[in-house]
């Protein structure tokens, strides 16, 4: 206490001195004096309350203090709750198609907070009635049972859908869930359109549930892995599996594009010598029945693709056959291709040699069939859209001996990688239902 009062005795003899010093200097200097002993009784006041030890101002400064904390951060969530309240209109009127409206109400929520978009909340939206309907607020987990909820409330009867307007026609919704469910297997059809499938469970809370029928999903699994999809370990459900599961695709083509160049011959003077660009394509298309239909050709994809669509195509070098899929211990899906001529081909040729010989040829004696290997991967943010090259070899059969010779082929630059393209006419209708 004692130290502290000496303290303050020599601010204030400080003090009194510069003010004695300036009020010299003011004879001089009129208006300057007046502004600076402002100043200095200002500068006086402040540093006295800051030397004397009285706890009751210091806590009346903290006080005021954290009342004016309070009231800032008070200020800053009203004009965060205003700058959200601007930005929620803002959507509302974009999604009903006013964007000029929209465009005003976004300006004025980010003049308020610039950074409002990233605070909020978007899976709760204000209830304009204030209810409390929990179940709706954040995202149903179990979108199935919810849906099989809601239809044993609204009606015991427990119809697949209901009209939404009066109709003078018989609905759908008369009709039994049976004959119901084998509209939907024609929907998916044998060519396993399961895409379809999910568009169609977008219609409505009855076509979701029916979409979601398990018998479908294992049909079709069943279809594609055969007898070793008995068990749905490690999935949850067959839908999971048949979406999860590396497979080929069959709503579309395989294609591969190889381009090289090669040297041509020389002019007759030596002076040039020609160089030509050669492009063909390769074609993969899988069916669900475990057949496969191959074609290598210069034509384009856009004249080539719509030939392949069925499997009784005319196409003229197509090879057909049959494929498996195997998955090893490093879990890689590997696909195993075994395709040749048609037999009708190789009769049309038969013929054709025939003509330009006096004797009757014999009946060829030989029979070539491809054996490919391909390794099932995805790219970008399609699924099991790419096959890479693993294995090529031609093996040739003499009838006579009964021997096989088998001629394998370096995999080098020529081999490029086959890509899936989806075609929508390969399942613009169905022949048979699932």
């Amino acid at each position: 206490m004692e130290e502290q009062g000496s303290n303050l005795a020599k601010a204030e003899s400080i003090i009194n001195s510069l003010g004695i010093v300036e009020d010299q200097d003011g004879e001089n200097e009129s208006t300057d004096d007046e502004n600076l002993h402002v100043e200095l009784n200002v500068f006086r006041a402040q540093w006295m309350s800051e030397l004397k030890p009285n706890s009751g101002s210091n806590g009346g400064n903290r006080g005021m203090s954290s009342r004016a904390a309070d009231l800032r951060r008070k200020q800053e969530l009203a004009r965060e709750e205003k700058a959200r309240e601007l930005f929620l209109k803002a959507v509302e009127e974009e999604e009903n198609g006013a964007v000029y409206e929209a465009i005003k109400y976004y300006r004025r929520a980010m003049q308020i907070v610039p950074d409002i978009e990233f605070k909020i909340n978007y899976s709760r939206s204000p209830d304009p009635d204030g209810g409390n309907e929990n179940d709706m607020d954040g995202e149903i987990e179990d979108l199935l049972a919810y849906f099989h909820q809601q239809l044993t409330l609204q009606d015991t009867s427990l119809k697949i859908c209901v009209p939404e307007v009066e109709m003078t026609q018989m609905h759908i919704s008369a009709l039994p869930p049976e004959v119901l469910m084998y509209i939907f297997r024609w929907v998916v059809s044998s060519d396993l359109d399961l895409r379809t499938l999910e568009q169609l469970s977008l219609v409505c809370r009855g076509f979701y549930i029916c979409a979601r029928d398990p018998e479908i999903w294992r049909s079709a699994c069943l279809r594609v892995w055969g007898r070793s999809c008995t068990k749905l370990v490690p999935f949850n459900s067959w839908r999971e599996m048949f979406l999860e599961r590396p497979r080929v695709r069959f709503d579309g083509v395989y294609i591969s594009k190889t381009a090289y160049i090669r040297q041509g011959e020389e002019s007759l003077d030596g002076f040039y010598r020609a160089w030509h660009q050669v492009e063909y394509y390769r074609y993969l298309r899988f069916f669900p029945d475990g057949q496969v239909m191959m074609l290598t050709t210069p034509e384009d994809p856009l004249v080539t693709v719509p030939r392949l669509r069925s499997k009784n195509t005319r196409v003229e070098s197509i090879m057909c056959g049959l494929y498996r899929l195997s998955q090893d211990t490093d879990n890689q899906t590997k696909v195993f291709v075994v395709v040749s001529k048609r037999k009708e081909e190789k009769v049309a040729e038969y013929q054709r040699i025939s003509r330009f010989c006096r004797r009757n040829p014999a009946a060829p004696e030989t029979e070539h069939s491809f054996h490919v290997g391909l390794q099932l991967s995805s790219g970008g943010r399609q699924s099991f859209n790419k096959l890479n090259w693993i294995h090529h070899s031609c093996h040739i059969t003499y009838r006579s001996t009964g021997e096989t010779v088998v001629t394998a082929f370096d995999l080098d630059q020529m081999y490029a990688s086959f890509y899936f393209a989806r075609v929508k006419s390969y399942t613009a209708f169905s022949e048979r239902p699932l």
